[in-house]
């Protein structure tokens, strides 16, 4: 099983980060525009307090009727995200996203996020390393390794 680091060298960094004053009309057109499910929010002194998701969008702001132009990402996002480390092995990401019902794990060294996966990157690298070992069996088996 490889390591966060490990997928996380095959692809240029995902971040997207909002101070929390920031509204949730502004957080929308940064989603939409950069085609991300979800952003960091931050505080003052830039320390990530929350993820804002497209679900929170769902339950939080439309499904309580409230208006996107007027409400803080302080007031709807999700506060004090699970993170991960990048020598986690992915299944212990996966298991950490699924027992605290997420779908986006921030990543961090050091103290600071380097990046933010979601669960479909994981299960997409999940996929492809299952392939692969197919791929290498049926050789084997074959005869042409």
């Amino acid at each position: 099983m490889q390591t966060l680091a490990q997928s996380l060298q095959r692809r240029s960094p995902v971040l997207c980060v909002l101070d929390h004053t920031r509204t949730v009309a502004d957080a929308v057109a940064v989603l939409a525009a950069r085609e991300l499910g979800a952003l960091l929010v931050t505080d003052r002194n830039d320390r990530v307090i929350g993820v804002f998701s497209e679900r929170d969008l769902l339950r939080r702001v439309i499904a309580e009727g409230r208006s996107p132009e007027h409400t803080a990402l302080a007031e709807v996002m999700t506060p004090s995200p699970v993170t991960a480390t990048p020598g986690e092995a992915r299944e212990s990401a996966l298991r950490k996203m699924q027992r605290a019902g997420c779908r986006h794990l921030p990543v961090v060294a050091d103290g600071t996020v380097i990046d933010m996966l979601s669960m479909r990157d994981l299960l997409f690298y999940e996929l492809e390393e299952r392939a692969s070992e197919v791929d290498q069996l049926r050789a084997y088996i074959q005869g042409s390794y």
